[in-house]
């Protein structure tokens, strides 16, 4: 059972880890006004919609209705538990804490799977060790050399050997304690059809593939002695699912952010070849081409990535689709190409890295540019029906654009590469666009931009009792005397259940002696849905400055909806009571809403 850690260390990390730094490292955020926006995280869009408060040190996306504070954004995020999350952000700031385990996708309280990851730990030291230290570990080394791989980039990547041997690694994990079985399981060890357990990787240089936490959940071998297969990975299991991690996230996460780019290349290779020659932005999918998940964690962080895969054939055709994937998730897109059909790293080794970034990324073409030329390839230019076929699908494309100014320059390219008029491929365009449903945003001059201003739901109306509800409560979660006041007259007699809800954890959270304080008020309440409210009525544009009679206003609201709920229950009590002629009854009633209106008044 995990320990509890003790709220004073809780506090003290929640205000070491900054919300706005936190969040950043995650979302692209602008400031505008008090706040910063960006796109949700947690669903799809194309407007921002989230937003993070540095006063309040919340968030909440006006979009999907997600809320909270800076643990309930790394909890959402990272797929932690609430301790976990504390854990993590603890490790950030300095502050020691009990041990919690975490995983990529979920809570690894779970002891098999805290199991599992503490194996691949040991195996990423020991197999490092053998490859730099021991004779063992000679020939990856000298292979590694050869490459052009420093010693510093082995140890940065945790680059390890692992021996030629049946079950060398099988020793190793069960003198540390780890059942063969349990390691099966984990990827780490094979069971043959005799009943034997032996070594899954043998003979290779292995590279650690970690998750976006830096820790080991699986490994990639590489072969050096020309058995097959050359690239051997873990399989997949509990901790470890190849399409949603990215090689090298956790290392290039800070240089994306910086640059506002990626670099996606095909293989580890590649990605290490890149990293020491200074370009420290590219990470790589694992063994397959690239998921939908991999594409929006991508476009989580940032808009431009440079898809840079091989350029062969099957390079061209994981470049096309990569970039079909990528431009739906929003992502700008440009796509690299090499000449004499050289990989990254071999161009990186055969001409520098300098030349690799001025001559490759620096020159990588648009989108659109990319699509032109891959279309190319599958039709004769020279055969009229051909050429006909190739405009018509560039003109699909084209119509999809949403800038008008690059929809213009690529009718102009295709016009004059093809001796059109322009006139005629841009009525082509609008009819497409028509079709496709794009409104009044046909003309290929038009001055129309997409409004990129943060989105917020529209508001719906809510009932004068609802607003004041919210409204109070707002106020409340700023101030303590307007709680305490609110409490006196009111206590929890709010209208609407989840409001009942949040008003009881507040008159709680200040009698235990806290002060005003919305982030750390968050943490009180256990349901998520409730959180996520909390933090949407603490966003609300409200002046901050309100007299005691507006307090009384939303009191008196408030009430007044009690009692038209009582009446109106008594009212049709009354009917009833007619109904069956029990005359007496009904006079009593009546009597009692006449009082009822008295008090109210």
């Amino acid at each position: 059972m995990s320990t509890r850690i003790p709220e004073q260390v809780v506090e003290d990390i929640r205000n070491a880890n900054d919300i706005v730094d936190v969040v950043g490292q995650y979302v692209q955020l602008t400031k505008k006004s008090r706040n910063y926006f960006g796109l949700c995280p947690f669903h799809n869009e194309k407007t921002p919609s989230f937003s993070v408060s540095p006063d309040k040190q919340i968030f909440h996306c006006f979009g999907c209705g997600k809320g909270g504070n800076v643990f309930t954004f790394i909890r959402e995020i990272e797929g932690l538990s609430f301790q976990e999350s504390v854990r993590l952000l603890g490790e950030k700031s300095g502050h020691q804490l009990p041990d919690v385990a975490s995983q990529q996708n979920g809570s690894t309280t779970n002891p098999e799977l805290q199991n599992v990851l503490e194996a691949h730990n040991w195996l990423t030291k020991l197999y490092h060790h053998l490859l730099r230290h021991t004779k063992e570990g000679k020939d990856g080394y000298e292979l590694l050399l050869k490459r052009g791989v420093t010693e510093e980039i082995i140890d940065t990547f945790q680059l390890g050997f692992a021996p030629n041997s049946n079950d060398f690694t099988k020793k190793f994990l069960e003198n540390k304690g780890f059942h063969p079985q349990s390691m099966v399981k984990g990827g780490l060890l094979s069971y043959s059809e005799n009943g034997l357990y032996h070594d899954r990787f043998r003979g290779r240089v292995i590279f650690p593939i970690r998750n976006h936490q830096g820790k080991t959940v699986a490994f990639a071998g590489r072969s050096i002695n020309g058995k097959d297969p050359k690239y051997l990975n873990s399989p997949e299991t509990d901790l470890f699912q190849k399409g949603k991690l990215l090689y090298n996230f956790d290392l290039a996460r800070s240089e994306i952010r910086k640059l506002g780019e990626v670099v996606l290349f095909e293989g580890q290779m590649d990605v290490i070849a890149a990293y020491q020659a200074g370009i420290k932005h590219g990470i790589a999918t694992l063994g397959t081409a690239i998921t939908d998940n991999q594409a929006k964690l991508i476009r989580r962080y940032v808009e431009r990535v440079i898809i840079c895969y091989d350029s062969d054939d099957a390079g061209i055709e994981a470049s096309f689709k990569a970039s079909q994937l990528l431009k739906k998730s929003g992502c700008e897109v440009r796509v690299a190409s090499m000449k004499d059909g050289l990989d990254p790293d071999d161009y990186i080794r055969t001409y520098s890295g300098e030349a690799f970034r001025k001559e490759v990324l620096d020159a990588s073409a648009t989108y659109m540019g990319f699509i032109m030329q891959y279309f190319k390839r599958g039709y004769n230019l020279n055969n009229e029906g051909d050429q006909l076929a190739y405009i018509e699908k560039v003109l699909d494309e084209i119509s999809k654009m949403d800038k008008p100014l690059e929809r213009e320059f690529y009718i102009k390219e295709l016009a004059t590469e093809h001796d059109l008029s322009y006139e005629s491929l841009e009525k082509e365009i609008i009819d497409r666009r028509k079709k496709q449903g794009f409104g009044k945003d046909n003309n290929v001059h038009n001055t129309y931009t997409i409004n990129k201003k943060p989105m917020q739901k529209k508001a719906k109306l809510l009932p004068a009792f609802h607003n004041a509800e919210r409204h109070l409560i707002h106020h409340m979660m700023l101030n303590d005397a307007i709680a305490d006041k609110v409490q006196e007259q009111l206590g929890g007699a709010f209208n609407l259940a989840e409001h009942q809800v949040i008003v009881t954890y507040l008159y709680a959270f200040y009698e235990e002696g806290h002060s005003a304080n919305p982030s750390h008020f968050i943490e009180q309440i256990p349901d998520l849905s409730i959180q996520n409210l909390v933090s949407e009525i603490a966003m609300l544009k409200l002046q901050q400055d309100i007299s005691d009679e507006e307090i009384q206003d939303y009191i008196t609201s408030i009430q007044q909806k009690k009692k038209q709920e009582s009446i109106s229950s008594l009212q049709a009590e009354q009917r009833e009571a007619e109904r069956r002629q029990d005359h007496i009854r009904a006079a009593q009633i009546a009597m009692q809403i006449i009082e009822m209106n008295k008090a109210y008044r």
